[in-house]
């Protein structure tokens, strides 16, 4: 058998839980070697049953002389007892409401049992955690008398199942299990086997040899993860061409363009233009990615990029993950190009197209994708927040031309680390300056006590300046679980009711219509409503330049990138603006991590910090969907990640030498991306 045979032809046993075990991501023998323990029980202490002291979890093991159940008075609960004997003593071991166990352990069976002891007057028991049958004295443990791994479970699938399983198909002859590294390569970087490194993450002897496994199998996630990506850039560059674009010779129009501007671009901006213009003058489509912070100026840059394409007779297409970025898009560009009498087209899902319809930009949502959209010369494609699409999906908007250039942007802070693992295809423009007039958000920490007050000064401000106010809270409805965080409607009834009940409000959240939406940021934008209260879906594309105050509820649940993302909502304008930051936290510590939001003003410099202090499934668990993870290797590891980056560069260029590494690489397609 090999590693890409299906779980479910393995037997009944594995059949039986096929549907369970998809809904982990589970199909083949591969995934489930490579699903990973997320940590291990030591129950490696194994004592003759005649040492073990009260208090103690242990291991025994023995051969079993008596078993019965006990049911309680109300009957609805029931006790189970087997009694085992080794040469030193016998002890009790107790189950709870396991009443099908009798069925299985017998008079004579061999039992491993590990627990906690307890003691009662002069007799001592072991209450149970898990046991296992030997079927001799010399069979090594799998779910006891060792460090037991424990997985991520569903229901119906439990870490026992998971364990049998694993150990069943590691120690079977018939499945083979072939390393793709050489052993010379192995040597070198001082990595364990395949088969080692499986067997020892799965049934560790030590913690040490589980740290050995792990880092075998991060280095070769991350070797993939870039080996993939440097694939991928050197077959862009070598068999995808394009037609050149001229940039010199518009250089008068381009320059009245900028002339044209009722603001001066920054430097970033002017070194942003520049890497994409000798992108564009290539025969090789580019393939870049643009990131800055919400209001950094990404959508200006991209207009020029599109200019320069109609001005070489081409149309470009510009695809955003919702309708109100996309909305926003359309005006932002519509102002600046439509005076150069260059047609430009919204498609949504309620905007379909006119048959023979012209137009030489289209800016839209997935409405882009239809094949009743079409392009007689698209030479030009961005995607705003590109996270938020599927490979797939990018893939029909390329042949919809032959082979446009890429430009994705991104307001999504990407830590250094995390870019050049995940995306190494791409080459990055980074815009780390704003624009002139824009003024640093201050921002606040305001703990529990201090809520009043704040609520007080926001009334003042609303009242002496007209400030506009979004309240950001986490979840649209209650929480039974995270009953600290304030959900949107019921914020939105309580501060309408008690606390701003002299004011305008409006609610904003994920599940209203398009329609709904719209409405209520259109009463927002003209300045009727006071306050918005939301949920998170105000992190992309509401640009509303009147609004100069965003509260944040349960800070401590963001993740710092996602909350400056949230701050970036305000400070649009030449006003003051304010963030106050809203939390129930209690430690020390949380507060800290939020107060670097009061000094630091640069996203990508927030992320690399959360990336150290919270690690990258916090950092990007609050992040938009589709963002990449890491299965086993992590993002804050820099010396593996340089390590591996230095390895594929060095095997890279004789690549054709290493078949199965090939083969390895063909079926681990790396789709950085999921579809929203």
């Amino acid at each position: 058998m090999e590693l890409a045979t299906p779980i479910k032809t393995l037997g009944r046993a594995y059949a039986m839980k096929t549907r369970l075990l998809e809904k982990l991501g589970l199909y083949t023998i591969e995934d489930l070697l490579y699903y990973i323990p997320y940590r291990y029980e030591d129950m490696s202490l194994i004592s003759e049953i005649s040492m073990v002291q009260a208090g103690e979890n242990i291991t025994v093991q023995g051969t079993v002389t008596a078993t019965k159940n006990v049911f309680t008075r109300r009957r609805n609960f029931t006790i189970q007892k087997i009694t085992i004997e080794d040469t030193t003593g016998e002890i009790e071991c107790t189950w709870f409401n396991q009443i099908y166990l009798l069925r299985t352990v017998h008079k004579g069976d061999f039992l491993s049992v590990a627990g906690r002891v307890e003691q009662t007057g002069n007799k001592k028991s072991l209450f149970v955690k898990e046991y296992e049958i030997l079927k001799t004295k010399d069979m090594p443990p799998t779910h006891t008398g060792r460090l037991v791994p424990v997985y991520s479970e569903t229901r119906g699938l439990t870490s026992k199942w998971l364990r049998n399983r694993i150990s069943d198909i590691l120690t079977s002859k018939d499945v083979k299990i072939e390393d793709f590294f050489p052993k010379d390569f192995l040597e070198k970087y001082n990595l364990v086997d395949l088969k080692t490194a499986l067997s020892q993450i799965h049934f560790p002897i030590s913690i040490s040899d589980a740290e050995i496994a792990r880092k075998r199998l991060s280095f070769e996630e991350l070797f993939i993860t870039n080996m993939s990506s440097l694939k991928r850039k050197k077959e862009w560059e070598q068999k995808l061409h394009t037609s050149p674009f001229k940039v010199l010779g518009f250089a008068s129009k381009i320059q009245a363009l900028w002339e044209s501007l009722p603001f001066q671009l920054t430097l970033a901006q002017n070194r942003a233009i520049d890497e994409i213009s000798s992108d564009l003058a290539r025969d090789i489509p580019m393939n870049r990615m643009l990131q800055g912070d919400v209001g950094s100026g990404k959508t200006v840059v991209a207009s020029i990029a599109i200019y320069i394409s109609h001005l070489n007779g081409f149309q470009s297409a510009l695809m955003a993950p919702t309708e109100i970025l996309a909305q926003q898009h359309f005006e932002t560009v519509s102002k600046l190009l439509k005076p150069l009498g260059i047609k430009v087209k919204l498609f949504t899902s309620k905007i379909k197209p006119k048959e023979n319809e012209r137009f030489d930009i289209a800016i839209g949502t997935h409405a882009l994708l239809q094949k009743s959209i079409k392009f007689k010369n698209l030479g030009l494609v961005v995607i705003d927040e590109q996270q938020r699409f599927g490979v797939e999906q990018r893939a029909i908007l390329r042949e919809k031309g032959n082979n446009p250039h890429f430009l994705s942007m991104t307001a999504t802070p990407i830590p250094r680390t995390i870019f050049l693992t995940v995306y190494g295809d791409l080459n990055l423009s980074y815009l780390d300056e704003m624009p002139k007039g824009r003024k640093e958000i201050k921002t606040w920490l305001v703990p529990e006590e201090k809520r009043d007050a704040g609520y007080a000064w926001i009334k003042t401000q609303i009242k002496k300046t007209s400030a506009q106010v979004f309240i950001v809270c986490p979840f649209i409805e209650i929480s039974e679980t995270i009953t600290t965080v304030k959900a949107a409607t019921e914020e939105f009834e309580r501060l309408s009711k008690d606390i701003f009940a002299d004011l305008k409000l409006g609610l904003l959240h994920g599940k209203m219509k398009s329609s709904q939406k719209e409405e209520v940021l259109s009463k927002f934008k003209n300045g009727k409503l006071d306050i918005l209260v939301a949920t998170p879906v105000v992190e992309v594309g509401i640009d509303i330049p009147s609004a100069t105050i965003i509260i944040i509820e349960g800070a401590e649940r963001f993740g710092l990138a996602q909350l400056h993302q949230l701050r970036g909502r305000v400070g649009r304008s030449d006003k003051e603006s304010y963030c106050l930051l809203f939390t129930q936290a209690t430690t020390e510590t949380a507060r800290q991590r939020l107060k670097y939001l009061e000094r630091m003003h640069l996203g990508a410099q927030l992320a690399e910090l959360d990336l150290r202090l919270r690690g990258p499934g916090e950092v990007y668990g609050t992040l938009q969907h589709g963002t990449p993870f890491l299965k086993i290797a992590s993002f804050s590891d820099t010396p593996l990640i340089k390590e591996t980056r230095d390895a594929v560069q060095n095997l890279f260029p004789n690549l054709s030498s290493y078949p199965l590494l090939q083969e390895k690489l063909k079926s681990n397609i790396i789709q950085k991306v999921t579809p929203d």
